[in-house]
């Protein structure tokens, strides 16, 4: 065989060897990119949550434009927590908020919402509260030396306010008085009226105490730039007790099965300290201590 044929032959082999190597890493990379035959890639199950825009501190959109408040900011260390699930924000209405629960729009609302039994025969409710709202008397700052608490309001035959009986503090003092039926606060049912109206009522007299979620005082009332800060060394201030507060879900099995999740994550989540750390960071306090068994 000649010089020629030789040479001929050699490279011949040596291309079908480079083609062979590069065949074999092809195939290598490729079997690193994709997943063994059988095996199930991982999905993440998108909820959409939809919270209010203004309701400081519990759900805002901050001046970045991004999602915040308390309740936003626990519901994002829930979804750490949960590899399976996937959080989109929608910041609207508080209308459009319960209207997109029940179409299915959104799967998560939360808004500082209290447990009803209305909701709970709408929606999903939790076991797991997500925080507190503080609830309380709000009454004239000369009648301070009379009422440190609900209990002396009672005893002192106080005139309270007539709330709306849909209203929910309206079951509140109807505990109350079920709690204490030697001294049971006179409780009269009325159409909603404005927060100016029962201010107004307190300081003419007409009444003495108006049932009041203590952040509607202290940024009506106590903040300076509050619209009824001129009425801050007219008015005083005593909470009652903290009402849970709860994210409602939309009804379907998908968000059943999330419901349990959540339960589980917050249990770890107030085992670890973060809600009371996130709760002294949005309201300076410790909300969940007003709570009472």
């Amino acid at each position: 065989m000649s010089q020629f044929y030789q040479n001929k032959k050699v490279l011949i082999g040596a291309a079908v060897v480079i083609v062979a190597g590069a065949i074999v890493a092809v195939r290598t990379v490729q079997s690193k990119k994709l997943p063994t035959i059988g095996a199930k890639a991982k999905v993440e199950k998108v909820l959409q949550v939809a919270h209010t825009q203004s309701y400081k501190p519990y759900d805002f959109v901050n001046d970045k434009g991004e999602s915040d408040g308390f309740e936003v900011q626990v519901l994002k260390a829930v979804d750490k927590k949960l590899p399976d699930y996937q959080f989109n924000y929608n910041p609207t209405s508080d209308e459009d908020l319960l209207i997109g629960l029940e179409s299915g729009k959104y799967d998560i609302g939360t808004k500082g919402a209290w447990k009803t039994p209305e909701r709970e025969q709408k929606f999903i409710i939790p076991e797991e509260k997500i925080a507190a709202s503080v609830i309380g008397l709000t009454f004239r700052t000369a009648d301070k030396a009379k009422y440190s608490n609900l209990e002396d309001f009672a005893k002192a035959n106080g005139k309270l306010i007539p709330i709306s009986p849909q209203n929910a503090q309206y079951k509140v003092i109807e505990d109350f008085n079920a709690a204490n039926p030697k001294t049971p606060i006179k409780l009269d049912a009325a159409d909603q009226f404005t927060i100016s109206d029962a201010y107004a009522w307190l300081l003419e007299g007409r009444y003495d105490g108006f049932f009041d979620i203590k952040l509607s005082f202290d940024n009506s009332v106590l903040a300076a730039d509050g619209p009824y800060h001129d009425y801050a060394n007219k008015l005083s201030y005593v909470p009652y007790k903290g009402i849970p507060t709860y994210p409602i879900i939309h009804k379907n099995a998908t968000n059943e099965a999330f419901a349990k999740a959540y339960d589980k994550a917050i249990k770890e989540l107030e085992a670890d300290g973060t809600l009371t750390k996130l709760s002294n960071k949005y309201f300076g306090e410790d909300v969940f201590s007003y709570i009472k068994d």
